[in-house]
């Protein structure tokens, strides 16, 4: 293996391979309205497709952000897309009856198909292919289980697939490290900072007013609503979003007990051949695999790179470790990348949640939608649309998982000192395979 300094391409870059074709806008620095009917903190996929609800019913809305828009997990995350709802339908029928599991499992189909029709209507150039998914299975036992799984899911709720067995992945895959894995052809992909800014573009357009870098530090009720204070000025508002999920700090210490930020490592490839992309990756698809600490990789939208993420320190690190460390995991499935350098490596943080469910709903008059759990593109964009239509009072602005409580834990004040040894833990059973 090449030493660490040698991975480093000479045009290196210590942030998000989607920044280059969709950098950071600039917003000129502007002091908030004195007043507005709506304020959004946070400009990520959920604020802003809460925000395009209300600016587009005549709302005056006001989306805050206290770095740049969009500077979050929305311009960072993988491009994966999925029906993103992690527990099976037995595992939720066990915990909220048959009914409740059902509609739970039926939100994450909704929003994949919500993201497909919202990308098409509103003409936003980013990428978005179904090329399906592969879903690897790091041991024996976890092909069995994926596969017994895919033969048992309620109608009506079933995620389509396939079965590919060892001896013929490699018409899916081009590495010996997985014993088959599962096809599923539904599953997307989508150049993230593409759909962002077009998503943004749309807001815009809506009327609503954007501040950057303007970090929101109280929030105080009144008797008409809101007073949102900033560093600039304080808002009056009627309604207030939070959306600030894996980046949520001490604004709401109710929202930062419920979730758990965690960072999700990537780094991009040096462009390569592409006959070798053909081998690596034949079909295109959307890539991940069975481990705990999950790896998730996928082909740019131009073919000529890997890009690939996931879990590789027991505590936050700076991409500059991270990097080489995911470059060797991905030799691991990739021998044929070992010489190929890496161009970008950076992080993001995701919001997990204790009981592994995102979470919509009103507390104390604020509206919110977070802790995707890692899965978040179509998720965070169906549940902020559903938040803009409750504060519309319009029919969509209802799920299942408003009705689930949102968990937290005795002495969990939003800083996971758990995290370290979950990590360790996880390492173990995914090394082992139980």
């Amino acid at each position: 293996m090449t030493n660490d300094n040698g991975l480093f391409a000479p045009d290196f870059k210590c942030e998000p391979y989607w920044w280059d074709a969709a950098p950071r806008p600039r917003v000129e620095d502007e002091e908030p309205p004195r007043r507005a009917d709506v304020v959004v903190v946070g400009s990520g996929y959920t604020g802003l497709h809460a925000a395009l609800q209300t600016a587009r019913d005549g709302r005056h809305t006001v989306v805050i952000d206290a770095e740049s828009l969009g500077f979050g997990c929305s311009s960072r995350n993988g491009g994966q897309v999925s029906p993103s709802i992690k527990d099976s339908y037995e595992a939720l029928a066990r915990s909220y009856g048959a009914d409740a599991a059902f509609a739970i499992r039926k939100t994450g189909f909704l929003a994949l198909e919500y993201i497909e029709q919202f990308i098409e209507a509103e003409k936003i150039d980013c990428d978005w292919r179904r090329v399906g998914r592969f879903h690897g299975a790091y041991h024996a036992s976890s092909y069995e289980r994926m596969a017994r799984a895919l033969e048992n899911q309620p109608s009506g709720i079933d995620r389509q697939g396939y079965a590919v067995p060892r001896a013929e992945q490699h018409t899916e895959i081009g590495t010996d490290l997985y014993h088959g894995g599962i096809v599923y052809p539904a599953d997307a992909s989508v150049d993230p900072g593409k759909y962002h800014q077009g998503l943004l573009d749309s807001v815009s357009h809506a009327g609503a007013t954007l501040i950057s870098n303007c970090p929101v530090t109280h929030i105080e009720r009144r008797d008409d609503g809101f007073e949102v204070s900033t560093p600039r000025g304080s808002v009056r508002t009627r309604d207030v979003v939070i959306a600030t999920n894996g980046y949520s700090g001490p604004l709401s210490p109710w929202h930062r007990r419920r979730v758990i930020p965690i960072g999700s490592y990537m780094i991009a490839t040096e462009a390569f051949d592409t006959e070798l992309m053909a081998k690596l990756c034949p079909k295109s698809r959307v890539l991940s695999d069975s481990r705990r600490l999950v790896f998730y990789y996928r082909p740019s939208p131009d073919g000529r790179r890997i890009l690939f993420g996931g879990r590789v320190a027991l505590r936050e690190t700076d991409p500059k470790v991270s990097g080489p460390r995911l470059h060797q995991a991905m030799c691991r499935i990739f021998p044929e990348l070992e010489d190929v350098k890496i161009s970008h490596s950076w992080l993001g943080f995701v919001a997990y949640t204790f009981d592994t469910l995102p979470h919509t709903g009103v507390n104390d008059g604020i509206h919110y939608a977070m802790g995707y759990c890692g899965s978040g593109v179509s998720l965070s964009s169906y549940l902020g649309m559903v938040v803009g239509q409750k504060i519309l009072g319009g029919a969509p602005g209802q799920t299942a998982l408003e009705n689930i409580e949102f968990q937290t834990r005795p002495f969990y004040t939003g800083v996971p000192w758990f995290l370290a040894p979950s990590v360790f833990v996880y390492r173990m059973r995914d090394k082992f395979g139980f």
